[in-house]
């Protein structure tokens, strides 16, 4: 458990109305997750479909209460995105951690979680178990 700092989200996608419609749906079905901060990093700064460093940092810095970030990403670049800032090590707060999950279970998985107070592993591990529900 942290320290009463909750762990923040960031939502990762190739669509602006995609990373802020699913951060919507998460923190909605989350039911105490409105206290979770997250934030949405979709498209490229000037509206198209893509991805930004600049806006996944930005998104980082947003959501950061001191108990960690956790980034979830849609596709391939996204995740070669986020990996490129995890590499240069001082764009995004300390801890960051790109999380290997759907992007949609695993979100609502993650805010869930980060709602309880859990650390960033238990978020993250939250937010990856959810490559195994089923839906039939």
């Amino acid at each position: 458990m942290s320290d009463g700092k909750l762990v923040g989200i960031v939502l990762v996608s190739h669509s602006a109305e995609v990373a802020a419609s699913v951060a919507e749906l998460a923190k909605a079905l989350s039911g105490g997750g409105g206290a979770v901060p997250v934030a949405p990093a979709g498209g490229t700064a000037s509206g198209e479909f893509g991805t930004s460093a600049e806006l996944v940092a930005r998104a980082a810095a947003s959501v950061d209460r001191g108990a960690g970030v956790a980034v979830l990403t849609d596709l391939g670049s996204a995740v070669l995105t986020v990996k490129a800032l995890l590499a240069e090590g001082d764009e995004l707060p300390e801890p960051t951690r790109l999380v290997d999950a759907p992007f949609v279970e695993g979100a609502v998985a993650a805010v869930v979680t980060a709602s309880t107070g859990a650390d960033l592993a238990a978020v993250e591990a939250a937010a990856a178990e959810a490559y195994s529900y089923r839906k039939v």
